[in-house]
């Protein structure tokens, strides 16, 4: 391994953080967010932060709510910034054991873009890896991230390998990732989960990008409402 090949330098990552507190107050989420990111920033990858509950972004499935019904939606200036980068980290609390509000509001709206294709004909997210990052005090971190990486697979995005690190205190009240004496920051597993899917986004990030994305054979939506067939053939029983 080199110096040249720990260079991440031309990769771009959008953390978004779904956290149910505004800035700027402390966000427990953020203090996990920042471990991930100063890797990142350290090999040479652009990265921002942004934190959902600041911004109004409506309820819906709709590229802009603005044309359904709502006076305010920021999210047509922000998904911009999710297609302008090769990683997006979706991080969150639990909350009643599952993913908080705002959590779930930016997967709908992500889901929103199903529709657009990229230059290939593929969908819009083809070309780019996601990863989660959960906290909490209570249990929820694999149900919670298995909910986040289904759903932004679903849309297009590639899913490296443990694309996904979380921490949660004892079982019932007790004390938040950045609290006195949580022992988060300390926690060997999740430092370690959290090492590991930052290395394998960078990682698979950049052979996407090398590689020119995902090969444009087999996954065309116009191609296949035209009729082109990808070698699928009907089974055939007797």
């Amino acid at each position: 391994m080199t110096a040249l090949d720990l260079d991440f330098t031309g990769l771009r990552a959008l953390f978004i953080n779904c956290t149910l507190t505004r800035s700027p107050d402390v966000s427990n989420t953020q203090g996990l967010v920042d471990v991930s990111a100063a890797i990142m920033r350290r090999h040479g990858v652009e990265v921002e932060v942004l934190r959902a509950v600041d911004h109004d972004i409506a309820s819906g499935v709709y590229p802009d709510m603005r044309k359904h019904g709502w006076p305010m939606d920021e999210w047509p200036e922000i998904y911009p910034r999710v297609l302008d980068s090769d990683i997006l980290v979706l991080a969150g609390p639990i909350w009643l054991g599952d993913n908080s509000s705002q959590t779930k509001k930016v997967i709908e709206r992500l889901y929103a873009l199903s529709g657009m294709l990229n230059d290939e004909g593929q969908y819009v997210f083809y070309g780019r890896v996601a990863g989660c990052l959960i906290t909490g005090n209570e249990d929820g971190i694999k149900h919670c991230a298995q909910n986040i990486l289904y759903s932004l697979q679903h849309v297009g995005f590639l899913i490296p390998p443990n694309a996904d690190a979380g921490w949660v205190g004892e079982a019932g009240p007790g004390p938040s990732y950045l609290d006195p004496g949580s022992g988060g920051p300390d926690n060997d597993f999740t430092n370690r989960n959290t090492t590991f899917m930052t290395w394998n986004l960078m990682h698979f990030a950049r052979l996407l990008k090398q590689t020119g994305g995902v090969p444009a054979y087999g996954n065309q939506k116009a191609a296949w409402n035209a009729g082109t067939r990808f070698d699928f053939q009907n089974p055939e029983y007797r």
